[in-house]
């Protein structure tokens, strides 16, 4: 799996990411930040020409994948802001307390291993006034669907960088030390197994 993970995987996800219902969420959720942001999974960089320039002061983009941080240096190169890349996992976060103003996630909580210690991060950093903007895809509530992401999950993380199918979003983010503030859930255009949406804004509890 080493070839495939180094070489192959990282096309495999921005392709797969960057389909067009994907950019469409995108879109709705990646303007809503603002200040100092926290990019948890930045990846590729698909959400870079989403940022509403005038909102923002600079972009954080932490993901552990030399691969895909090369890819997205390539997109920040036309960014008309700010951006630096931390070469590090969600669970650990190498910022102070209270620093960033907004944490942004898209399609990244179902591939963190510890997602429970990296939201923990995500709220030590975060301001006491910031917010949490995320757009993930998890468990779907038609149980035929879920019987379905149950069965694939194993062997969809072996091929998808460790993607989970059917983690339960927002009780994850709850737990994790956050109050969901507002929130929208829906299939969007795709395979039912990997297209049920949760996406919104969560605050620091």
């Amino acid at each position: 799996m080493g070839f495939y993970n180094k070489h192959v995987m990282p096309r495999v996800v921005h392709l797969t990411c960057s389909m067009k219902p994907n950019m469409h969420q995108r879109r709705k959720v990646v303007p809503l930040a603002q200040g100092v942001v926290l990019e948890v999974g930045i990846g590729s960089g698909l959400n870079l020409p989403y940022y509403d320039v005038s909102r923002i002061t600079k972009v954080i983009g932490l993901d552990p994948s030399s691969e895909m941080r090369q890819i997205a240096e390539k997109a920040a190169s036309a960014a008309t802001f700010d951006v630096e890349f931390i070469g590090l996992p969600g669970e650990e976060i190498p910022l102070d307390n209270n620093s960033v103003d907004t944490v942004l996630m898209t399609y990244t909580l179902c591939s963190i291993p510890d997602a429970q210690l990296a939201l923990q991060q995500m709220s030590r950093v975060l301001k006491p006034d910031g917010k949490l903007i995320f757009c993930e895809h998890g468990a779907a509530p038609d149980p035929n669907v879920r019987r379905w992401q149950d069965r694939l999950d194993p062997v969809w993380g072996l091929f998808g960088g460790g993607c989970h199918l059917n983690r339960a979003i927002p009780d994850l983010i709850e737990q994790g030390g956050f109050r969901i503030e507002g929130m929208q859930a829906k299939y969007i255009p795709g395979w039912r197994p990997a297209s049920f949406n949760y996406w919104g804004e969560a605050t620091v509890v």
